[in-house]
Protein backbone atom coordinates (compact mmCIF):
# COMPACT_ATOMS: atom_id res chain seq x y z
CA UNK A 1 0.00 0.00 0.00
CA UNK A 2 1.35 3.40 -0.99
CA UNK A 3 1.78 6.07 1.64
CA UNK A 4 0.87 9.72 0.99
CA UNK A 5 4.51 10.80 0.57
CA UNK A 6 4.99 8.27 -2.26
CA UNK A 7 3.40 10.28 -5.09
CA UNK A 8 5.22 8.68 -8.02
CA UNK A 9 2.74 7.56 -10.64
CA UNK A 10 -0.39 8.84 -8.87
CA UNK A 11 -2.87 10.06 -11.50
CA UNK A 12 -4.04 13.64 -11.00
CA UNK A 13 -5.66 16.45 -12.94
CA UNK A 14 -4.34 19.07 -10.50
CA UNK A 15 -1.79 21.56 -11.74
CA UNK A 16 1.51 21.78 -9.93
CA UNK A 17 1.83 25.05 -8.02
CA UNK A 18 4.99 26.64 -9.44
CA UNK A 19 4.67 30.18 -8.11
CA UNK A 20 7.09 31.33 -5.45
CA UNK A 21 5.41 32.28 -2.22
CA UNK A 22 6.48 34.70 0.47
CA UNK A 23 8.17 32.69 3.21
CA UNK A 24 6.84 33.20 6.70
CA UNK A 25 9.35 33.72 9.52
CA UNK A 26 8.54 30.36 11.12
CA UNK A 27 9.12 28.62 7.76
CA UNK A 28 12.60 30.15 7.50
CA UNK A 29 13.39 29.11 11.05
CA UNK A 30 12.10 25.59 10.43
CA UNK A 31 14.16 25.35 7.23
CA UNK A 32 17.44 26.02 9.07
CA UNK A 33 16.77 23.72 12.02
CA UNK A 34 17.76 20.43 10.31
CA UNK A 35 21.19 21.80 9.34
CA UNK A 36 21.71 23.18 12.85
CA UNK A 37 20.72 19.88 14.44
CA UNK A 38 22.94 17.97 11.98
CA UNK A 39 25.91 20.24 12.79
CA UNK A 40 25.43 19.45 16.50
CA UNK A 41 25.30 15.69 15.81
CA UNK A 42 21.69 15.50 17.00
CA UNK A 43 20.18 14.16 13.79
CA UNK A 44 20.87 13.12 10.21
CA UNK A 45 18.89 13.88 7.06
CA UNK A 46 17.40 10.40 6.88
CA UNK A 47 15.80 10.89 10.30
CA UNK A 48 13.94 13.99 9.14
CA UNK A 49 12.59 12.06 6.16
CA UNK A 50 11.68 9.08 8.37
CA UNK A 51 9.66 11.36 10.65
CA UNK A 52 7.81 12.92 7.74
CA UNK A 53 7.06 9.55 6.19
CA UNK A 54 5.79 8.24 9.55
CA UNK A 55 3.04 10.85 9.76
CA UNK A 56 -0.47 9.36 9.61
CA UNK A 57 -1.91 9.82 6.09
CA UNK A 58 -4.65 12.25 7.17
CA UNK A 59 -2.14 14.39 9.06
CA UNK A 60 0.33 14.29 6.17
CA UNK A 61 -2.35 15.54 3.77
CA UNK A 62 -3.53 18.26 6.18
CA UNK A 63 -0.09 19.73 6.94
CA UNK A 64 1.89 22.10 4.75
CA UNK A 65 5.45 21.32 3.65
CA UNK A 66 7.17 22.99 6.61
CA UNK A 67 4.50 21.87 9.07
CA UNK A 68 5.56 18.32 8.14
CA UNK A 69 9.18 19.23 8.83
CA UNK A 70 8.16 20.75 12.17
CA UNK A 71 6.16 17.67 13.17
CA UNK A 72 9.10 15.44 12.23
CA UNK A 73 11.57 17.57 14.18
CA UNK A 74 9.31 17.52 17.26
CA UNK A 75 9.05 13.74 17.02
CA UNK A 76 12.83 13.35 16.68
CA UNK A 77 13.70 15.71 19.53
CA UNK A 78 11.23 14.06 21.90
CA UNK A 79 12.20 10.56 20.75
CA UNK A 80 15.86 11.32 21.52
CA UNK A 81 15.06 12.93 24.87
CA UNK A 82 16.17 16.49 24.04
CA UNK A 83 12.70 17.92 24.71
CA UNK A 84 9.42 16.67 26.09
CA UNK A 85 6.02 17.20 24.53
CA UNK A 86 5.05 19.19 27.63
CA UNK A 87 8.03 21.53 27.15
CA UNK A 88 7.15 22.08 23.50
CA UNK A 89 3.46 22.66 24.31
CA UNK A 90 4.38 25.16 27.03
CA UNK A 91 6.62 27.11 24.64
CA UNK A 92 3.90 27.13 21.97
CA UNK A 93 1.43 28.43 24.57
CA UNK A 94 3.87 31.19 25.61
CA UNK A 95 4.44 32.23 22.00
CA UNK A 96 0.72 32.28 21.23
CA UNK A 97 0.10 34.54 24.24
CA UNK A 98 2.91 36.86 23.18
CA UNK A 99 1.60 37.09 19.60
CA UNK A 100 -1.96 37.73 20.79
CA UNK A 101 -0.77 40.46 23.14
CA UNK A 102 1.19 42.09 20.31
CA UNK A 103 -1.72 42.16 17.86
Amino acid sequence: MQKPHDRGGWPTDELIEQDDHQWLDWERQTAVLPNLLKSKGIMVTDELRRGIEALPPDEYERLTYFERWSASLEMLLTEKGYLTTDEIDAKVHDLEERWEAGS
